[in-house]
């Protein structure tokens, strides 16, 4: 069995620090949670510029912005790929907590 590929999150750093503190992350999206949304909205390495750009170009916070590098192996929650639009591109969604532990690494961003 091959494993996935990892999947990414932007976020900030503030965010992902108090998640890593309490072992698991529930934002989805720039200024929405988990509970709000659903699922945590997710990208590829190849879609992330496109992602960083759409919700945080201009961004000018008071933190950082961090990339949070998923392994898919170590979530114990469903993750599907799934299009705004039917035919629309494919992004990861993950339904549920982001163990930290599923978080590999994180890389900082400047777009």
């Amino acid at each position: 069995m091959t494993d996935a590929p990892h999947i990414l999150h932007l976020t900030e750093r503030s965010l992902w620090e108090a998640a890593r503190a309490r072992g698991r992350y529930t934002m989805s999206t720039r200024g929405r949670t988990l509970e709000q949304e659903g699922f945590i909205h997710c990208s590829t390495r190849a879609q992330l510029p496109a992602v960083a750009a759409f919700l945080y170009g201009g961004y000018d916070g008071p933190d950082e912005l961090v990339v949070l590098v998923v392994d898919p192996a170590r979530l114990d929650v469903p993750l599907k790929y799934e299009a705004a639009e039917p035919g629309g591109e494919e992004f990861p969604h993950v339904y549920g907590p982001i163990p930290a532990a599923a978080v590999v690494a994180e890389e900082p961003w400047s777009a």
